[in-house]
């Protein structure tokens, strides 16, 4: 019953911020690498930023600059601190784990930015 759980989307201006989070359960955040990607109708999910079990990160062009990705072991939790919002960040944002064979899936948390 592994399940990986976003929060923190909405609504909010261009030049905003906001804060997402994926809760994971403790065998799965200890173990797994988590990553972060968003998808729009039309396109193909896009990875964002990911960090292993260590806490070295790794972020694409597109995140790269005003995206951080974060994790807090205490709370089995990963983060993505999203700042200076764009309209092209509007997407699905999505939690991802990842051990070996293994893949998990988080059900997605709807960011739209607009004036």
């Amino acid at each position: 019953q592994v399940q990986l759980v976003e929060s923190g989307g909405g609504l909010v201006q261009p030049g905003g911020s906001l804060r997402l989070s994926c809760a994971a359960s403790p065998r799965i955040f200890s173990m797994y690498y988590m990553a972060w990607y968003r998808q729009t109708p039309g396109r193909q999910r896009e990875f964002l930023a990911g960090v292993s079990t260590g806490g070295t990160t790794n972020y694409s062009d597109s995140a790269k600059g005003r995206f951080t990705m974060s994790r807090d072991n205490t709370k089995n939790t990963v983060y993505l601190q999203m700042n200076n919002l764009k309209p092209e960040d509007t997407a699905v944002y999505y939690c991802k784990a990842t051990y070996a064979t293994n893949t998990y899936w988080g059900q997605g948390t709807q960011v739209t930015v607009s004036s």
